[in-house]
C-alpha cells in the first residue's frame, strides 16, 4: 500500500492575506460538562485551531466525511477530517484509503497476515485488503472538526 499525494489547490497572495486569522483566546479553566464551575476570565494563551490540529502542515490535508460507517467513533456526515500522511498507519488507526478508486475512512486492523479496513457501524462488513488489491492508504486521521451551529 503506497501513499499518493492528494492534489492541493493553489492559494493566491490575496487569499493568503485573508487567511490570517485573529488570535482566539484559550481560557485556563476547563468547562464542566456536568456541574457548573465558578467563572474564570484568565486567558492561558491564544489558540490557533490549525496549529492545534496540524502537527505536520506539509503532510496534512483535510477531507469531508460522508456516510454512517464511522458513527461508532463519532465521525458523521459533514465532519472535516484532519489527515496526516507523515503518520505511519498502524493497526487500530483510523485511516483514509482509496479502495478500488473510492475514498473511504475506516479503522485499519491487522490480524495475523490479514489486513482489514473496518467500519465502526454494525451494518457494514469489513473490507479485506489482499496483496495486490487496489488499496492505497492516503493517511492517518488525527483530528475531526465539526460545527455545532
Amino acid at each position: 500500500m503506497s501513499s499518493p499525494k492528494p492534489r492541493r489547490r493553489s492559494t493566491s497572495r490575496a487569499q493568503q492575506k485573508s487567511l490570517k486569522k485573529p488570535a482566539i483566546p484559550l481560557y485556563v479553566s476547563a468547562v464542566a460538562a456536568g456541574f457548573p464551575l465558578p467563572g474564570d476570565d484568565a486567558v492561558e494563551q491564544t489558540l490557533s485551531i490549525d496549529q492545534y490540529l496540524v502537527q505536520n502542515p506539509v503532510a496534512t490535508f483535510f477531507v469531508r466525511a460522508s456516510g454512517h460507517s464511522m458513527e461508532g467513533v463519532h465521525i458523521t456526515t459533514g465532519d472535516i477530517l484532519v489527515v496526516d500522511r507523515s503518520v505511519s498507519p498502524k493497526s487500530g488507526a483510523i485511516v483514509v484509503a482509496a479502495v478500488f478508486g473510492e475514498l473511504v475512512v475506516k479503522r485499519l486492523m491487522k490480524k495475523g497476515s490479514k489486513t482489514l479496513l473496518v467500519s465502526e457501524h454494525t451494518d457494514y462488513e469489513p473490507i479485506v485488503v489482499e496483496d495486490g488489491s487496489d488499496c492505497v492508504i492516503w493517511g492517518v486521521v488525527t483530528g475531526v472538526v465539526r460545527k455545532l451551529a
